[in-house]
């Protein structure tokens, strides 16, 4: 696992940046809370995997969070869409040699370890992977070599991220192994449908 790279794409959590559309139903203040809960359920799922792992924040890297621990390296994101940003981590992968690399989000209460290690094992034998979510985006893309045309041309937080990306995934002529669908939290339904498994989490 040491030449497999996992990149968690976070965002600095500041009131008014972060969840927008569910801060629209619950205002801004609650809406971060909701995104400090999504983070640590990240943090969670993923401090125990025995892989390189790196944190990509939106903005800056704070001195002091919950990713000083867990073996995670620190870094920023650059560039002007989500694409540009997702391109800018995988090139800064593969200049590194790794063999296989991973990027999630910090928006998915439903993903846990096993799925992640599940991405990078359909990895053996597929060129990408990824997984659905329910809003027809995806919450997991990852792919053995650098193909910055997948993330070019896409109309970023719309339904039809998942299939414009297959599509272009089809048309690089690489095979795609496609995880279980889950659901990114971004509305008021979303976060009523998932959030007290979040709140027992905290708790225990």
């Amino acid at each position: 696992m040491d030449r497999d790279k996992l990149i968690i794409f976070v965002k600095n959590p500041v009131a008014g940046k972060v969840k927008t559309r569910l801060a629209k139903s619950i205002g801004d203040e609650n809406a971060l809370e909701v995104y400090c809960q999504l983070l640590r359920h990240t943090f969670k799922v993923t401090k125990s995997l025995s892989l390189n792992k790196e944190v990509w924040y939106s903005r800056f890297i704070p001195q002091n969070d919950i990713w000083n621990e867990g073996s995670f390296s620190k870094k920023v994101q650059s560039g002007e869409t989500l694409g540009e940003r997702m391109v800018g981590a995988f090139q800064n992968a593969f200049n590194e040699e790794v063999d296989k690399v991973v990027i999630i989000g910090s928006d998915c209460a439903e993903l846990t370890s096993g799925v992640i290690e599940d991405a990078f094992q359909e990895l053996e034998h597929s060129d990408f992977v990824i997984g659905p979510a329910q809003d027809g985006g995806y919450y997991l893309l990852g792919m053995r070599d650098l193909h910055s045309e997948i993330f070019e041309d896409i109309a970023w937080s719309t339904s039809s991220v998942l299939q414009e990306t297959l599509r272009k995934m089809e048309a690089a002529g690489g095979s795609v192994s496609i995880l279980k669908q889950l659901n990114d939290v971004d509305t008021v339904e979303d976060w009523n449908q998932i959030k007290q498994s979040l709140i027992n989490e905290k708790s225990s």
